[in-house]
């Protein structure tokens, strides 16, 4: 699904957008990630060299994790506000996914955060908590053993105060098996605060 530019915003990111299938209400992500990999030969030191080709959300998503370029958080916070958030209720909060690497910046929760002042909602980046189990997800392959790896990792931080029920939107980078998802949303509806489950992700794999 090809949308055109908003002259609302800023940075008017070209999407393609995909709806995520799972124990949620309803999901959605921007584009493919990786839209081509070319494989170059192997460098002096005998390791393959890749020509990657990335979508505009892929690029971004890349740039902030692996070469801090906090700048393409609010890029990827209003792409997902302009062209996610429309297809959902009003939401109440919104919930960065737990991350599975410790980063002296997580991209996610700068995502969150911009993606909460463009919308005007809370971002609680300590409702959903995951303890260190030494095992990185992206060294799993298939959709059982990440369910497996995250077990019960993964736990509810009570942190509003105030009572009532609300529309909760996870926001994560990369959507592959959704196993992740999957497993923090099982989290959440044990949360007395929380109504619906809605999903947006940057990139799919």
């Amino acid at each position: 699904m090809q949308l055109q530019p908003d002259p609302r915003f800023l940075y008017n990111m070209t999407v393609n957008l995909k709806q995520l299938h799972g124990n949620w209400d309803d999901g959605w992500a921007l584009d493919k990630h990786m839209l081509k990999s070319e494989y170059l030969g192997d460098d002096c030191n005998g390791h393959p060299r890749f020509q990657n080709t990335r979508s505009e959300a892929g690029e971004a998503t890349y740039q902030l994790k692996y070469k801090q370029s906090t700048n393409k958080a609010a890029i990827l916070a209003e792409a997902i506000a302009h062209n996610i958030c429309p297809k959902f209720p009003k939401i109440g909060f919104i919930v960065p996914m737990a991350a599975s690497t410790s980063r002296s910046i997580q991209p996610v929760n700068l995502v969150a955060d911009e993606l909460g002042k463009i919308v005007g909602v809370p971002v609680f980046d300590n409702i959903l908590q995951k303890a260190p189990n030494g095992t990185k997800l992206k060294d799993l392959h298939s959709k059982e053993e990440k369910l497996a790896a995250i077990g019960k990792s993964l736990s509810i931080n009570d942190a509003i105060t105030n009572d009532g029920k609300w529309d909760v939107l996870i926001v994560d980078d990369l959507f592959d098996t959704g196993a992740s998802m999957e497993a923090a949303c099982e989290v959440l509806k044990t949360y007395p605060k929380v109504k619906g489950i809605y999903v947006a992700a940057f990139t799919w794999k």
